[in-house]
């Protein structure tokens, strides 16, 4: 081969080189990081599917900052570890500026040292327990005081409640909500007796026992509700054996904090009608918004096809990154940190979200009631209320709080006026 030929070759190698990556500089990458196989499956694959909505409504628009987005979609099939691996590839191998994913908070721990680690940044979509604060995240989803003590309140006051079955799968989530439960219960005058706390793994099956259990605490004649923090496939069998026990939401309401219109088609919901979930959004919602949201996502995805709470709360999240994004004029990590505070979006039930210093957001609890055709009807609405990333019902964490802006601490003690460098036992 002439020195001329190697030449030109090794040029057109370089021209290649360079126009690969110039190719590549010309979109913008998200990861997508849910699962799409295992138990979480059910609930994960419709997130997935909205981002790819919201980055096809948004490239329609002409893209962001000139550019198109691009999802990469990766599946940690329900495996909390392989969740911490597939946010590294995303970050170091994929190049992505931010990462739409997780559900349960086990799978966010799991990615939360490598987010830090690698300076990325995760819109988290889902409810959780709160008890957590970290600059590389914005929790979409509710904090207790956003769902779970409203909904207690809800069925303290509305329902008459006495007595008490928190019944959860055995996991970060269920088991710090139900500490915070539980304290704000006792706080409230409720009797140690009178609650009854039990965990389940993931994709439990056998629910006999438990629901009998559950019964024989009216025994007494006092009113008995179940707070739901069951995730993922095992509230079939859950809501089952409720069904053949031939408890109805007269006997014993259910209230459901992980099971919204995704879940419950897949389920026979004649026998379950009347039991309750909360959530921030119900697809029964009337805005017009709502109306727009739904009739594009069942355009593409198909009539049968549900809308519900984590979805609205990642439409929320993308918008978010996108106007921070434009208003700092850059997808670097801190400076849509910097950007993104105090940035305002519609939700989907006729008013706004706005980011936080906590990075939580504003947000309003809706109590639904399921309906025969796995809907819900809303009971209750309330105003937005301010996410809080540390409860008030946790001596250790009633005086935390967790404005990043000016501190850079998500854990800023309010009576010594310094950060904290531990986290929250719970």
């Amino acid at each position: 081969m002439t020195r001329v030929m190697k030449g030109l070759m090794a040029g057109c190698a370089v021209m290649a080189f360079a126009a690969a990556a110039w190719a590549q500089d010309e979109t913008i990458k998200i990861g997508v990081l849910h699962s799409l196989s295992g138990t979480m499956a059910i609930s994960e694959t419709t997130l997935k599917d909205t981002v790819l909505m919201l980055v096809d409504q948004q490239n329609a628009k002409g893209g962001i900052l000139g550019k198109q987005i691009e999802a990469v979609v990766v599946d940690p099939a329900s495996d909390w570890p392989l969740f911490a691996e597939k946010a590294r590839e995303l970050i170091s191998v994929q190049g992505v500026d931010a990462i739409f994913g997780c559900w349960t908070s086990v799978s966010r721990k799991s990615v939360l040292p490598v987010i830090e680690e690698l300076n990325g940044l995760l819109f988290y979509p889902v409810q959780y327990e709160g008890e957590e604060s970290s600059k590389n995240v914005i929790y979409t989803g509710a904090a207790p005081n956003q769902q779970a003590i409203p909904a207690v309140e809800y069925m303290t006051e509305e329902l008459g409640v006495e007595k008490w079955a928190l019944l959860g799968t055995d996991y970060v989530y269920p088991r710090t909500t139900n500490t915070i439960l539980e304290s704000y219960l006792k706080a409230q005058g409720v009797a140690e007796g009178d609650i009854f706390v039990n965990y389940t793994p993931f994709g439990h099956s056998d629910w006999s026992k438990i629901v009998a259990d559950v019964v024989a605490l009216g025994k007494d004649g006092k009113k008995v509700g179940v707070v739901s923090t069951i995730n993922g496939d095992a509230n079939v069998g859950f809501y089952k054996e409720l069904a053949a026990a031939g408890v109805s939401a007269d006997d014993i309401p259910v209230m459901a904090f992980s099971v919204g219109e995704e879940e419950l088609s897949g389920l026979d919901t004649a026998n379950l009608v009347g039991h309750l979930a909360a959530w921030n959004y119900f697809e029964t919602a009337e805005s017009d918004a709502n109306a727009a949201f739904i009739a594009e996502w069942k355009a593409k995805m198909g009539g049968t096809r549900v809308t519900n709470d984590p979805m609205e709360a990642t439409m929320i999240g993308f918008n978010a990154w996108v106007a921070a994004v434009e208003k700092a004029g850059s997808t670097d990590t801190d400076a849509v940190l910097d950007a993104i505070v105090g940035v305002e979006v519609p939700n989907l039930t006729g008013g706004t979200a706005q980011v936080l210093p906590n990075h939580h957001l504003t947000k309003p609890v809706l109590i639904g009631e399921i309906r025969d055709d796995g809907q819900f009807d809303i009971v209750s609405q309330t105003e937005p209320v301010a996410g809080d990333a540390w409860t008030d019902f946790l001596p250790e964490s009633a005086v935390l709080d967790a404005d990043w802006p000016g501190k850079q601490c998500g854990m800023w003690n309010t009576t010594t006026n310094s950060c904290v460098q531990v986290q929250s036992n719970y």
